[in-house]
């Protein structure tokens, strides 16, 4: 893999990850269509680590909230789940992360094989943009963030389980549960996004003996610098964004896509 696939890898890893389109199936499709030889885990890894890294600084001052939550949680004498809003918080991420940190490992090899079917991909990215779509027409988006109680933490977070399977989407599927749900769009969103850091964090931690396995370091640190930048960008401009206008380009692209996956699949065949 030479420096330019790597960039576009990154690329592709830190708009995806955040932008409800799917980097799990990008990053399937992309050696696919290029015929690129596959990136392997270790860049995956860097990959991953990127947007973790992009998460964590743009919501450093909610992470270093958060810290304080979790430690003063670890006392009696501090702990205070109901009222104290950073120590709840904290603890509906870790919560809510269970569920795809179980479908995660107990699927972990279909993962990386049986679910990177392109025709797969092409059905899983249609079909839940349409998902994503009625929910975000269909949701009162009249909740904050602040009122979330802990059965809608744990729907979200059972809804992440199922990006496993590449075209769903980490932040589309919990995204569009939260609206769902009856959260406002940035919301919806923010706590999509805080979500992320346990469950990536925790995937890079199990992942992390191939870090150095099958990839130069020149590759690795394009990669990683790569995802995590567009990572920033795509938080930081998707809020923008969903506090003034719906889903619906995001949904179309999806489709677009998956269409282009099926006409390539169709071409192949011929």
């Amino acid at each position: 893999m030479n420096i330019f696939q790597a960039f576009i890898f990154g690329m592709v890893q830190g708009l995806g990850e955040f932008l409800p389109i799917s980097s799990s199936a990008h990053l399937v499709i992309l050696p696919w269509f290029f015929g690129w030889s596959d990136p392997g885990l270790g860049f995956d890894v860097a990959l991953h680590w990127g947007t973790l890294a992009a998460v964590l600084v743009y919501f450093r001052r909610d992470v270093r909230l958060l810290v304080c939550g979790f430690w003063h949680s670890l006392f009696r004498s501090t702990r205070n789940l109901q009222n104290d809003l950073q120590q709840k918080m904290v603890w509906l991420l870790v919560v809510s992360s269970v569920p795809g940190a179980i479908i995660g490992k107990l699927f972990e090899e279909k993962a990386e094989t049986v679910f990177r079917n392109p025709f797969l991909v092409s059905l899983a990215l249609g079909g839940f943009g349409l998902v994503l779509f009625i929910a975000d027409q269909a949701g009162k988006k009249q909740k904050r963030l602040e009122n979330i109680r802990w059965g809608e933490a744990m729907l979200i977070g059972c809804s992440q389980a199922l990006a496993i399977i590449p075209g769903i989407s980490r932040s589309g599927v919990t995204i569009a549960t939260g609206l769902g749900l009856g959260f406002q769009r940035a919301d919806a969103a923010r706590f999509s996004f805080l979500m992320s850091i346990p469950i990536i964090f925790g995937a890079g931690l199990v992942k992390a003996k191939h870090l150095w396995s099958d990839t130069e370091i020149a590759a690795l640190s394009v990669g990683f610098f790569t995802s995590a930048i567009f990572g920033f960008l795509s938080i930081h401009y998707l809020l923008q964004y969903v506090a003034r206008k719906n889903f619906s380009i995001f949904v179309w692209y999806r489709i677009a896509v998956s269409a282009v996956i099926l006409i390539m699949l169709y071409m192949r065949m011929k």
